[in-house]
């Protein structure tokens, strides 16, 4: 009986290791897959990008990176496409964060 329930112990610990095992090479894939798409995300940039407009989005990024993430996605689907014909500078960078986030914020106080 001790035999059978150490046979059935030890199955079930290869189990779980294999299955912890799989679940690690999928984490890996998924963080290579992620990588890549990043990669090849940042090379379109460089290309429809100025280094001025590059380094702004950097500069962004550290205080939004929600914004500069849906930018950036943005026109990576534009130079995609082929809407893209010349690289964007810095001042028309400026004008499509303009567009994007309004410049005043109106904030109401109540008073009771």
């Amino acid at each position: 009986m001790d035999e059978e329930l150490d046979e059935i112990k030890k199955r079930r610990l290869a189990e779980l290791q294999e299955m912890m095992m799989k679940e690690q090479m999928e984490a890996a894939e998924r963080e290579r897959i992620k990588m890549e798409v990043e990669a090849q995300k940042q090379a379109v940039l460089r290309m429809i990008l100025t280094s001025e407009a590059r380094d702004r989005l950097n500069t962004l990024k550290l205080t939004r990176p929600e914004l500069v993430e849906q930018i950036e996605n943005q026109l990576v689907a534009l130079a995609n496409t082929g809407r893209i014909r010349e690289k964007i500078t810095d001042a028309k960078l400026k004008a499509m964060l303009g567009r994007l986030v309004s410049k005043r914020k109106d904030i109401k106080i109540a008073r009771k």
